[in-house]
């Protein structure tokens, strides 16, 4: 028999919920509850274990479940409230628990990944800390054009002087990893092969979502959050929009749509056609990041570079 495991987890605690059966537990989440935790999942032999990711409180939960060699899915958390939504479970502002989980994963049965090696996620966490820095300078380059007093005009230098040191520093250490793996200097090549995606942007998809290359192009543009989804109830339908997803990912592709718009011949004149039939310039803009990652998916699939047909 299937067995699917769906696990709720908070700062302190782990709550589990098997289906079938209805069968639930809870452990701490600290060394001794994720022992007690992969203990008993070993006996279970489950078909699948589904983790919600909850903002960095899963990854010890996650490591220790796939360091077990059990079947592991992280699922996006959008992605169960609008299940439990659709089959009546929560209301929009309920909170989601295990029990909703585990019937999420029997029901749509996420794909199991790998986590990531160690190269890999120390490679996220310095793209990540580059977009604190960056988000750092920014914000106390919009003081300092606020303050009038000199002192803390200073004050504001320095730090500001600190930070363009330590982001040319995290800087280097990337291109030591990326320019230092052939694979990920292979990658970085493909993807900055297509006019819109630099460097900074290429190391960012590398990081961030190294499924690329390996799914299907609706499942890319989900990871990212640009596969639309329509507001619908009963017969109103509101209008499509995208949410959900890798944030920085989404964040990176507008940014090289934006590029991509402007100088990537065909992006250009696709992008043309949206804004000639009435589309909103954001709404096209869209469409072109999502078109765009789609490319660099089929780029990285069939390793080869770009080309301007």
């Amino acid at each position: 028999m299937d067995v699917f495991v769906g696990i709720d987890v908070s700062k302190d605690r782990l709550d589990v919920h098997l289906r079938p059966g209805n069968e639930a537990f809870a452990v701490s989440r600290d060394g001794n509850g994720l022992e007690q935790l992969v203990d008993r999942l070993r006996g279970l032999a489950p078909t699948l274990i589904t983790v919600e990711a909850t903002g960095g409180y899963e990854t010890i939960v996650a490591a220790a479940i796939a360091g077990a060699a059990l079947p592991l899915a992280v699922v996006n958390p959008a992605q169960i409230r609008h299940f439990a939504q659709a089959v009546g479970k929560r209301a929009k502002t309920d909170p989601i628990d295990a029990g909703v989980i585990a019937h999420f994963a029997d029901a749509v049965r996420p794909v199991p990944r790998a986590l990531p090696d160690d190269a890999s996620r120390l490679l996220a966490e310095l793209v990540g800390r580059r977009r604190q820095l960056i988000e750092m300078m920014v914000a106390e380059r919009q003081r300092d054009k606020r303050v009038a007093q000199l002192r803390v005009r200073k004050s504001l230098a320095r730090h500001i002087a600190v930070l363009e040191k330590e982001l040319t520093a995290i800087d280097q250490d990337i291109d030591t990893m990326v320019r230092g793996s052939p694979v990920w200097r292979a990658k970085e090549d493909l993807l900055a092969s297509v006019p819109g995606i630099g460097s900074k942007i290429a190391r960012t998809l590398i990081a961030e979502l190294p499924e690329l290359g390996s799914l299907g192009r609706r499942e890319i543009a989900s990871l990212a959050g640009l596969a639309p989804y329509t507001r619908q109830s009963g017969r109103w339908r509101g209008k499509s929009m995208i949410g959900g997803g890798r944030s920085p990912v989404r964040a990176a592709s507008f940014m090289a749509a934006l590029v991509a718009s402007r100088y990537n011949p065909p992006l250009k004149a696709f992008y043309q056609r949206l804004i000639s039939a009435g589309k909103p310039k954001m709404v096209a803009l869209i469409a072109v990041a999502r078109k765009l990652l789609t490319t660099l998916n089929a780029i990285l699939r069939d390793n080869q570079p770009w080309q301007n047909a």
